[in-house]
């Protein structure tokens, strides 16, 4: 029986809206791919980003280019060739590491030598809103051992400060998501000490970074949309201290990995995130979790409904997926007699 590639558009309602520097958002849209060979079925999910030039449309089409490759047998190395990066590429890297691990019988840590996913601590999103209502939300997950607070340029000092007087104990990330300048930046640098902050996750334009390679922050600095692949480590690699691999960047598991083995072997910290997706997303970045020093993968946190058997949030502690819902070698007859291979 030849393989069966299947792609569609899923939509998932967000129990609350989601702000942050260039909008809100309501509602997570995602292309969710399968792949049937016989008896076995992989899946994979893509978040298509506009700030990447990406839409729901476009990654369909583009998943429908490559059908012809999947369907006579194209591996996940092979896609590095066949799709640019992004979140088309995701969707289907992810289908074929699933359904090699379940045609396999070993799981997809297994298949790629990474650690297997275990309990993570996972950053604990808060959006922007009044201070007030900030410091609401932050009291809520100040037991949490790691939280992400997301500003923009208008009186974030006020914003953060509000926060940490409601959960002064967590580690901390700041995500301006591009939106502060230069000057910004660096009249920031004693408020983020004086604040306790661990990360600050691209602060300015990606675009606009060139100034950071003479700039020693005392906080070091992330990149997230400045790099995407291990190709960009040459150009970024002066200007910050930590990168963010998101799958959705990448295209993939398969060059998640290579990002992260290059990025470490420049001495780069270790970040993994995510777009606000269902634990299909979430799944097969565990395995990249493992690695870094900091996690930040609570996107279906903010879902009214995941997907059934997805990861579980315990006050900050992400738990694997129920068996059999991802990249764990389980056959679907396995999992739904709840035996693990």
């Amino acid at each position: 029986m030849p393989r069966i590639l299947r792609a569609q558009h899923d939509r998932f309602a967000l129990a609350r809206p989601f702000r942050i520097a260039r909008g809100v958002k309501t509602v997570a849209e995602v292309v969710t791919v399968s792949v049937r060979d016989g008896s076995h079925v992989g899946r994979g999910e893509g978040v298509p980003y506009a700030r990447y030039g990406e839409s729901i449309d476009a990654a369909l089409a583009a998943i429908d280019r490559v059908r012809p490759a999947i369907e006579a047998g194209a591996g996940p190395h092979d896609l590095l060739a066949l799709m640019p990066p992004g979140a088309a590429r995701n969707a289907v890297d992810c289908a074929l590491w699933d359904l090699e691990a379940r045609a396999r019988g070993r799981s997809v840590a297994e298949l790629t030598g990474v650690a297997p996913p275990g309990p993570t601590a996972s950053a604990l999103t808060i959006g922007i809103d009044t201070p007030d209502a900030m410091a609401a939300a932050a009291a809520k997950v100040a037991g949490a051992p790691l939280i992400k607070v997301k500003v923009d340029a208008d009186d974030p000092v006020a914003r953060l400060r509000a926060v940490r007087a409601a959960a002064p104990g967590p580690r901390l990330i700041v995500d301006p998501n591009e939106s502060w300048d230069e000057e910004l930046l660096r009249a920031m640098q004693l408020p983020l000490v004086e604040l306790g902050t661990d990360l600050v996750e691209q602060p300015v334009a990606a675009d606009a970074d060139a100034w950071l390679a003479g700039f020693t922050p005392a906080v070091p600095i992330c990149a997230d949309e400045a790099v995407h692949v291990a190709d960009d480590l040459d150009r970024i690699a002066g200007r910050y201290q930590a990168v963010n691999i998101k799958l959705d960047k990448t295209g993939g598991l398969t060059a998640a990995i290579a990002l992260a083995d290059a990025a470490q072997a420049r001495g780069l910290t270790l970040m993994t995130g995510c777009m606000i997706s269902s634990s299909l997303s979430i799944a097969p970045a565990l395995h990249i979790a493992g690695r870094c020093a900091f996690v930040d993968l609570d996107g279906p946190v903010w879902l009214r409904e995941d997907r059934p058997g997805g990861v579980t949030d315990r006050h900050g502690i992400m738990l694997p997926p129920q068996p059999g819902f991802w990249g764990d070698g389980m056959t679907e007859t396995d999992a739904a007699n709840g035996i693990a291979t």
